[in-house]
Protein backbone atom coordinates (compact mmCIF):
# COMPACT_ATOMS: atom_id res chain seq x y z
CA UNK A 1 0.00 0.00 0.00
CA UNK A 2 2.74 2.11 0.80
CA UNK A 3 4.46 1.52 -2.02
CA UNK A 4 1.54 2.15 -4.21
CA UNK A 5 1.46 5.30 -2.50
CA UNK A 6 4.56 6.63 -3.39
CA UNK A 7 4.12 5.57 -7.04
CA UNK A 8 1.01 7.35 -7.16
CA UNK A 9 2.63 10.88 -5.60
CA UNK A 10 5.66 10.53 -8.02
CA UNK A 11 3.20 10.05 -10.72
CA UNK A 12 1.68 13.08 -9.28
CA UNK A 13 4.22 14.88 -8.75
CA UNK A 14 5.67 14.42 -12.63
CA UNK A 15 2.64 15.26 -13.70
CA UNK A 16 2.72 18.45 -12.15
CA UNK A 17 6.29 19.64 -13.04
CA UNK A 18 5.49 19.25 -16.40
CA UNK A 19 2.74 21.24 -16.37
CA UNK A 20 4.34 23.44 -14.15
CA UNK A 21 7.11 23.19 -17.41
CA UNK A 22 4.28 23.46 -20.02
CA UNK A 23 3.24 26.89 -19.05
CA UNK A 24 6.41 28.48 -18.15
CA UNK A 25 6.81 27.86 -21.59
CA UNK A 26 3.87 29.97 -22.87
CA UNK A 27 4.64 32.98 -24.04
CA UNK A 28 2.24 36.27 -25.45
CA UNK A 29 4.35 38.10 -27.61
CA UNK A 30 2.86 42.10 -27.27
CA UNK A 31 1.78 43.88 -30.93
CA UNK A 32 1.21 47.57 -30.45
CA UNK A 33 -2.06 48.92 -32.19
CA UNK A 34 -0.11 50.94 -34.58
CA UNK A 35 -3.02 49.14 -37.42
CA UNK A 36 -6.02 47.62 -37.12
CA UNK A 37 -5.66 44.23 -35.15
CA UNK A 38 -6.68 42.12 -38.82
CA UNK A 39 -3.98 44.13 -40.44
CA UNK A 40 -1.23 43.94 -37.61
CA UNK A 41 -1.75 39.90 -37.69
CA UNK A 42 -1.67 39.14 -41.26
CA UNK A 43 1.29 40.98 -41.20
CA UNK A 44 3.15 39.37 -38.14
CA UNK A 45 1.61 35.97 -37.67
CA UNK A 46 4.29 34.53 -40.55
CA UNK A 47 7.17 35.56 -38.19
CA UNK A 48 4.92 34.17 -34.62
CA UNK A 49 4.91 31.16 -36.23
CA UNK A 50 8.32 31.29 -37.43
CA UNK A 51 9.41 31.52 -33.81
CA UNK A 52 7.18 28.79 -32.38
CA UNK A 53 8.77 26.37 -34.76
CA UNK A 54 12.04 27.47 -34.26
CA UNK A 55 11.85 27.74 -30.55
CA UNK A 56 9.53 25.20 -28.83
CA UNK A 57 7.72 27.87 -27.31
CA UNK A 58 3.88 28.17 -27.11
CA UNK A 59 4.09 31.59 -28.47
CA UNK A 60 0.35 33.40 -29.10
CA UNK A 61 -0.13 37.22 -30.68
CA UNK A 62 -1.35 39.71 -28.26
CA UNK A 63 -3.41 42.66 -29.49
CA UNK A 64 -5.27 45.61 -27.44
CA UNK A 65 -7.48 48.35 -29.05
CA UNK A 66 -4.06 50.88 -27.36
CA UNK A 67 -0.87 51.10 -26.81
CA UNK A 68 -1.70 51.33 -22.75
CA UNK A 69 -3.00 47.73 -23.28
CA UNK A 70 -0.52 45.91 -24.45
CA UNK A 71 1.85 47.66 -21.64
CA UNK A 72 -0.72 46.72 -18.84
CA UNK A 73 -0.80 43.43 -19.87
CA UNK A 74 3.35 42.92 -20.14
CA UNK A 75 2.80 44.83 -16.00
CA UNK A 76 0.10 42.00 -14.86
CA UNK A 77 2.43 39.40 -16.86
CA UNK A 78 -0.46 38.99 -19.46
CA UNK A 79 2.43 39.60 -22.09
CA UNK A 80 5.98 38.28 -21.49
CA UNK A 81 7.39 40.01 -24.92
CA UNK A 82 6.40 42.77 -27.26
CA UNK A 83 7.09 45.01 -29.91
CA UNK A 84 6.91 48.59 -28.80
CA UNK A 85 7.62 52.24 -30.06
CA UNK A 86 10.21 53.56 -28.04
CA UNK A 87 7.65 55.67 -26.04
CA UNK A 88 5.43 52.63 -25.06
CA UNK A 89 9.05 50.79 -24.78
CA UNK A 90 9.60 53.08 -22.07
CA UNK A 91 6.74 52.96 -20.18
CA UNK A 92 6.87 49.09 -19.89
CA UNK A 93 10.24 49.18 -18.80
CA UNK A 94 9.33 51.66 -16.24
CA UNK A 95 6.34 50.57 -15.09
CA UNK A 96 5.62 46.76 -16.51
CA UNK A 97 8.92 45.08 -15.68
CA UNK A 98 10.45 45.05 -19.03
CA UNK A 99 13.80 45.83 -20.62
CA UNK A 100 15.25 46.11 -24.52
CA UNK A 101 16.69 43.61 -26.28
CA UNK A 102 16.44 44.04 -29.71
CA UNK A 103 15.90 46.89 -32.09
CA UNK A 104 14.19 46.46 -35.50
CA UNK A 105 17.10 46.70 -38.58
CA UNK A 106 15.66 48.70 -41.91
CA UNK A 107 15.54 46.80 -44.99
CA UNK A 108 16.98 50.23 -46.37
CA UNK A 109 19.68 50.62 -44.19
CA UNK A 110 18.49 53.91 -42.12
CA UNK A 111 18.47 53.65 -39.07
CA UNK A 112 15.09 54.92 -37.89
CA UNK A 113 12.04 56.36 -38.90
CA UNK A 114 9.85 60.34 -38.84
CA UNK A 115 6.98 61.31 -37.89
CA UNK A 116 4.58 63.41 -40.21
CA UNK A 117 2.21 65.82 -39.63
CA UNK A 118 -0.02 65.31 -43.06
CA UNK A 119 -3.33 66.77 -44.53
CA UNK A 120 -5.06 66.12 -47.42
CA UNK A 121 -3.57 66.93 -51.13
CA UNK A 122 -6.05 69.83 -51.73
CA UNK A 123 -5.79 71.14 -48.16
CA UNK A 124 -4.41 75.33 -48.31
CA UNK A 125 -2.05 73.84 -45.53
CA UNK A 126 1.44 73.61 -46.83
CA UNK A 127 2.98 74.08 -43.40
CA UNK A 128 2.99 74.07 -39.52
CA UNK A 129 2.96 77.84 -39.53
CA UNK A 130 -0.48 77.91 -41.75
CA UNK A 131 -1.83 75.31 -39.49
CA UNK A 132 -1.25 76.95 -36.16
CA UNK A 133 -3.03 79.97 -37.59
CA UNK A 134 -5.34 78.45 -39.10
CA UNK A 135 -6.28 75.83 -36.10
CA UNK A 136 -9.24 77.31 -34.50
CA UNK A 137 -10.88 76.49 -38.16
CA UNK A 138 -9.39 72.81 -38.26
CA UNK A 139 -10.34 69.52 -36.89
CA UNK A 140 -6.84 67.37 -35.77
CA UNK A 141 -6.32 63.85 -35.42
CA UNK A 142 -3.39 62.86 -32.81
CA UNK A 143 -2.03 59.55 -32.24
CA UNK A 144 -1.97 57.45 -29.27
CA UNK A 145 -0.89 58.82 -26.01
CA UNK A 146 1.83 56.20 -26.04
CA UNK A 147 3.67 56.45 -29.46
CA UNK A 148 6.31 57.79 -30.49
CA UNK A 149 5.74 59.14 -33.46
CA UNK A 150 2.02 60.08 -33.20
CA UNK A 151 2.23 61.76 -29.84
CA UNK A 152 5.78 62.52 -28.33
CA UNK A 153 7.83 64.10 -30.92
CA UNK A 154 5.60 65.96 -32.96
CA UNK A 155 4.14 67.12 -28.96
CA UNK A 156 7.40 68.76 -28.45
CA UNK A 157 8.71 69.60 -31.96
CA UNK A 158 5.37 70.64 -33.53
CA UNK A 159 3.24 72.20 -30.08
CA UNK A 160 5.94 72.13 -26.93
CA UNK A 161 8.35 74.78 -28.74
CA UNK A 162 5.84 76.57 -30.16
CA UNK A 163 4.04 76.89 -26.71
CA UNK A 164 0.85 75.65 -28.57
CA UNK A 165 -1.72 73.51 -26.36
CA UNK A 166 -2.90 70.72 -28.90
CA UNK A 167 -5.86 70.26 -26.83
CA UNK A 168 -7.07 73.98 -27.10
CA UNK A 169 -5.53 74.82 -29.95
CA UNK A 170 -8.15 72.89 -32.48
CA UNK A 171 -11.83 73.66 -33.39
CA UNK A 172 -11.94 69.42 -32.94
CA UNK A 173 -9.68 67.07 -31.72
CA UNK A 174 -9.42 63.35 -31.37
CA UNK A 175 -7.42 60.69 -31.02
CA UNK A 176 -6.26 57.50 -33.41
CA UNK A 177 -4.01 55.03 -35.09
CA UNK A 178 -1.51 55.35 -37.53
CA UNK A 179 -3.33 54.00 -39.96
CA UNK A 180 -7.14 55.53 -38.94
CA UNK A 181 -5.26 58.68 -38.98
CA UNK A 182 -3.97 58.71 -43.04
CA UNK A 183 -7.53 56.97 -43.98
CA UNK A 184 -9.11 60.07 -42.11
CA UNK A 185 -6.95 62.59 -43.58
CA UNK A 186 -6.87 60.82 -47.10
CA UNK A 187 -11.13 60.80 -47.11
CA UNK A 188 -11.08 64.15 -45.79
CA UNK A 189 -12.92 63.29 -42.59
CA UNK A 190 -10.20 65.33 -40.75
CA UNK A 191 -7.96 68.26 -41.32
CA UNK A 192 -4.92 67.60 -39.83
CA UNK A 193 -3.14 64.26 -38.30
CA UNK A 194 -0.17 62.96 -37.24
CA UNK A 195 1.40 59.72 -39.24
CA UNK A 196 4.46 58.31 -39.98
CA UNK A 197 6.99 57.77 -42.73
CA UNK A 198 6.35 53.32 -42.10
CA UNK A 199 2.54 53.71 -42.46
CA UNK A 200 3.02 55.88 -45.33
CA UNK A 201 5.14 52.70 -46.87
CA UNK A 202 2.70 50.68 -46.08
CA UNK A 203 -0.43 52.76 -47.47
CA UNK A 204 1.89 52.99 -50.44
CA UNK A 205 1.76 49.42 -50.82
CA UNK A 206 -1.62 48.40 -49.93
CA UNK A 207 -3.75 51.29 -51.05
CA UNK A 208 -1.82 53.54 -53.34
CA UNK A 209 -4.56 55.50 -54.53
CA UNK A 210 -5.54 57.13 -50.66
CA UNK A 211 -1.76 57.17 -50.22
CA UNK A 212 -1.97 59.65 -53.31
CA UNK A 213 -4.57 62.02 -51.78
CA UNK A 214 -2.02 62.78 -48.26
CA UNK A 215 0.46 66.00 -48.20
CA UNK A 216 2.73 65.96 -45.53
CA UNK A 217 3.52 69.25 -44.17
CA UNK A 218 6.15 68.64 -41.50
CA UNK A 219 9.10 65.88 -40.60
CA UNK A 220 10.57 65.02 -37.80
CA UNK A 221 14.25 64.51 -37.07
CA UNK A 222 15.08 60.92 -37.48
CA UNK A 223 13.84 58.67 -34.48
CA UNK A 224 15.33 55.31 -33.27
CA UNK A 225 13.99 52.46 -34.72
CA UNK A 226 11.54 50.60 -32.54
CA UNK A 227 12.42 47.88 -30.07
CA UNK A 228 12.19 44.69 -28.64
CA UNK A 229 11.01 44.15 -24.55
CA UNK A 230 10.77 40.88 -22.74
CA UNK A 231 9.88 40.83 -19.27
CA UNK A 232 13.04 40.51 -16.69
CA UNK A 233 11.45 37.49 -15.47
CA UNK A 234 10.81 35.48 -18.38
CA UNK A 235 13.21 32.43 -17.58
CA UNK A 236 16.87 32.97 -18.65
CA UNK A 237 16.42 29.62 -20.83
CA UNK A 238 13.53 30.69 -22.34
CA UNK A 239 14.70 34.55 -22.95
CA UNK A 240 17.63 32.99 -24.69
CA UNK A 241 15.73 30.91 -26.88
CA UNK A 242 13.82 34.31 -27.72
CA UNK A 243 16.83 36.32 -28.58
CA UNK A 244 18.80 33.83 -30.37
CA UNK A 245 15.58 33.26 -32.79
CA UNK A 246 15.16 37.69 -33.31
CA UNK A 247 19.41 38.13 -33.91
CA UNK A 248 19.42 35.19 -36.13
CA UNK A 249 16.48 35.49 -38.12
CA UNK A 250 16.37 36.53 -41.66
CA UNK A 251 18.61 34.33 -43.13
CA UNK A 252 16.95 33.17 -45.78
CA UNK A 253 14.69 34.61 -48.62
CA UNK A 254 11.30 33.19 -47.12
CA UNK A 255 12.18 34.86 -43.70
CA UNK A 256 13.23 37.90 -45.51
CA UNK A 257 10.03 38.49 -47.06
CA UNK A 258 8.41 37.70 -43.75
CA UNK A 259 10.37 40.63 -42.26
CA UNK A 260 9.77 42.91 -44.95
CA UNK A 261 6.13 42.10 -44.64
CA UNK A 262 6.28 43.52 -41.37
CA UNK A 263 7.46 46.29 -41.54
CA UNK A 264 9.87 46.64 -44.53
CA UNK A 265 12.76 45.42 -42.05
CA UNK A 266 16.19 43.08 -42.85
CA UNK A 267 16.28 42.08 -39.41
CA UNK A 268 17.33 42.70 -35.40
CA UNK A 269 20.11 43.64 -33.92
CA UNK A 270 20.56 43.23 -30.34
CA UNK A 271 19.55 46.42 -28.19
CA UNK A 272 19.48 47.91 -24.47
CA UNK A 273 17.88 50.30 -22.33
CA UNK A 274 20.50 53.16 -23.69
CA UNK A 275 17.86 52.90 -26.54
CA UNK A 276 15.90 54.97 -24.69
CA UNK A 277 18.05 58.08 -23.21
CA UNK A 278 16.89 60.35 -26.54
CA UNK A 279 13.27 59.39 -25.83
CA UNK A 280 13.60 60.01 -21.96
CA UNK A 281 15.14 63.51 -22.82
CA UNK A 282 12.70 64.46 -25.22
CA UNK A 283 10.10 63.49 -23.27
CA UNK A 284 11.73 65.73 -20.33
CA UNK A 285 12.44 68.61 -22.36
CA UNK A 286 8.72 68.63 -23.35
CA UNK A 287 7.38 68.39 -20.14
CA UNK A 288 9.83 72.03 -19.11
CA UNK A 289 8.66 73.88 -21.88
CA UNK A 290 5.16 73.22 -20.59
CA UNK A 291 5.92 73.69 -17.00
CA UNK A 292 7.83 77.66 -18.41
CA UNK A 293 4.34 78.00 -20.33
CA UNK A 294 1.82 77.24 -16.90
CA UNK A 295 0.89 80.99 -16.35
CA UNK A 296 -1.50 79.52 -13.20
CA UNK A 297 1.34 77.29 -11.32
CA UNK A 298 2.65 79.40 -8.27
CA UNK A 299 6.53 80.35 -9.22
CA UNK A 300 8.10 78.63 -6.21
CA UNK A 301 6.40 75.25 -7.32
CA UNK A 302 7.07 75.98 -10.29
CA UNK A 303 10.74 76.35 -9.90
CA UNK A 304 10.92 73.20 -7.62
CA UNK A 305 9.52 70.89 -10.89
CA UNK A 306 11.75 72.56 -13.20
CA UNK A 307 15.22 72.06 -11.43
CA UNK A 308 13.73 68.55 -11.19
CA UNK A 309 13.47 67.80 -14.73
CA UNK A 310 16.78 69.31 -14.87
CA UNK A 311 17.88 66.98 -12.57
CA UNK A 312 16.77 64.23 -14.40
CA UNK A 313 18.30 65.48 -17.59
CA UNK A 314 21.88 66.14 -15.84
CA UNK A 315 21.63 62.45 -14.68
CA UNK A 316 21.00 61.16 -17.83
CA UNK A 317 23.61 62.95 -19.40
CA UNK A 318 26.18 61.03 -17.27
Amino acid sequence: MFKKLLATTAAAFALSSAFVVAQAQEINFGIISTDSTQALKARWQPLIDDMVKQTGLDIKPFFAPDYAGVIEAMRFNKVQVGWFGNKSAMEAVDRSEGEIFAQMVNADGSKGYYSYMIVNKDSPINNIDDMLKAAKTLSFSNGDPNSTSGNLVPGFYVFAKNKVDAKTAFKIMRSGNHESNGLAVSAKQVDVATFNSEQFEIMKANAPDKAKEIKIIWTSPLIPSDPLVIRKDVPAATKEKITKFFLGYGKDDREKQVLKDVAKLSGFKASTNDQLIPIRELDLFSKRLKLEADTTMAEGDKTKAIAEIDGKLAALKK
